[in-house]
């Protein structure tokens, strides 16, 4: 399947979506395919522009490395007996 046949895939999906939301009218088919090309045209732009931010993975290097030294103060908590609560 070629990029523009799944874009008129998804173009027909959102459109017979719309068409069954609005309890199946007759006629206004074209009105439901320009409104799923809207869509299907508004979900592309935010996939290319959430595409250009860095993800967080990418972001969350820098943190990745100083993952061992939270580890070690975790372990060195986790190994030190609790106090007792005095009343």
């Amino acid at each position: 399947m070629t990029m523009t046949d799944d874009r008129q895939e998804r173009i027909r999906n959102r459109a017979h979506q719309l068409w069954l939301q609005e309890g199946q009218p007759a006629g206004h088919h074209e009105r439901h395919w320009h409104q799923a090309a809207a869509d299907v045209e508004q979900e592309d732009a935010a996939g290319k522009s959430a595409a250009k931010k860095p993800t967080r993975k990418a972001a969350g290097v820098a943190k990745a490395k100083a993952a061992p030294k939270e580890e070690a103060k975790a372990a060195t908590k986790a190994g030190k007996p609790k106090k007792a609560a005095t009343k």
